[in-house]
């Protein structure tokens, strides 16, 4: 049991993330760009890039990218940190906070589908072995 738990964990991420994509399609975002979002609100509001890249786990360099694209589709904008030149504080726009206004509850929709039949007592013992193997994992660093 304990060698499928890993490859169980990966495949339920990926098939709500496949999902989630497809309830997405019609408002023109792929998962690396709604997952960006969806940190950035997490977040707070007025994060620089560097503090998301930390944030999300990747490298600055892949997440300009990605920022320049939300940015073109008017779902951010970048506005200078008044202690720090060189930053650049990231923050949704209204049409950015209306998608994740859009995302949440399509998200919503699909989490209730995905666990019907599952208890809020089952969902709380996940969670808290979740909580464990990213302590543990903490401790390899």
């Amino acid at each position: 049991m304990r060698d499928q738990f890993p490859f169980a964990v990966a495949r339920v991420t990926r098939r709500w993330r496949k999902m989630l994509d497809e309830r997405l399609k019609d408002l023109g975002v792929t998962q690396a760009r709604w997952s960006t979002m969806v940190y950035l609100q997490q977040g707070g509001e007025g994060l620089t890039q560097r503090e998301l890249a930390s944030l999300m786990a990747i490298e600055n360099p892949t997440l300009v990218r990605l920022l320049d694209s939300l940015e073109q589709q008017g779902l951010i904008e970048r506005r200078a940190c008044p202690n720090d030149r060189r930053a650049r504080r990231l923050h949704l726009t209204k049409p950015g906070a209306a998608f994740m206004d859009e995302l949440s509850e399509r998200a919503a929709t699909l989490r209730e589908e995905m666990l019907e039949g599952v208890s809020d007592k089952e969902i709380e013992s996940a969670l808290k072995v979740f909580h464990k193997i990213l302590d543990n994992a903490e401790k390899q660093k």
